[in-house]
């Protein structure tokens, strides 16, 4: 795997997860303003698209990660991407919680 190829990976899975989140992000706006308000519709937009775009990336980028280092990409790929995945989507939807809500 060259440095290039890493790049492509990143570049194209942040895109299909940002596509995928803008998606579920409309769905959520609506649904959220209609049962809950338009600021916490909004908190979950945003935060939909960010961890959409943030878990494809990480889970497109893991296993040519594992596999330069050596490491079975399938004995690493789906606990750590799960694990920082949840992890770090919690820490976005509270940051974006207090930047839109200002919390």
């Amino acid at each position: 795997m060259r440095g290039s190829d890493l790049l492509k990976v990143i570049w194209r899975e942040c895109r299909v997860g940002l596509v995928l989140g803008s998606l579920l992000a409309a769905l959520g706006l609506v649904v959220g303003t209609v049962f809950v308000s338009a600021k916490i519709a909004l908190v979950v937009g945003i935060t939909l698209v960010l961890i959409c775009g943030w878990a494809a990336t990480i889970g497109g980028t893991m296993p040519l990660l594992a596999k330069r280092l050596r490491i079975d990409p399938a004995v690493v790929s789906a606990p750590m991407v799960t694990t920082l995945v949840d992890a770090t989507g919690l820490i976005l939807y509270f940051l974006t919680a207090k930047a839109v809500l200002g919390v």
